[in-house]
């Protein structure tokens, strides 16, 4: 899925469970995000090891295939 459909089916899915008021009001209370993403994300993942990666990755798709059973 390519990240502009991510988006539209993810405002879609906010406005059936929440209607369009209530959406546009929780789009604005979370705001755009603040600050260098790029450098967080660097000092957040400097200590992962690529084993520790792989390894959250396979968790990860094995919950995914539990949900999808």
């Amino acid at each position: 899925m390519k990240p502009i459909e991510l988006k539209e089916k993810g405002y879609q899915i906010l406005v059936k469970e929440l209607g369009q008021v209530d959406t546009i009001r929780f789009l604005q209370e979370i705001g755009w995000g603040f600050g260098d993403y790029t450098k967080e994300r660097q000092l957040t993942l400097k200590s992962v090891t690529r084993a520790e990666f792989w390894r959250d990755i396979e968790e990860i798709r094995k919950e995914k295939s539990i949900i999808d059973e």
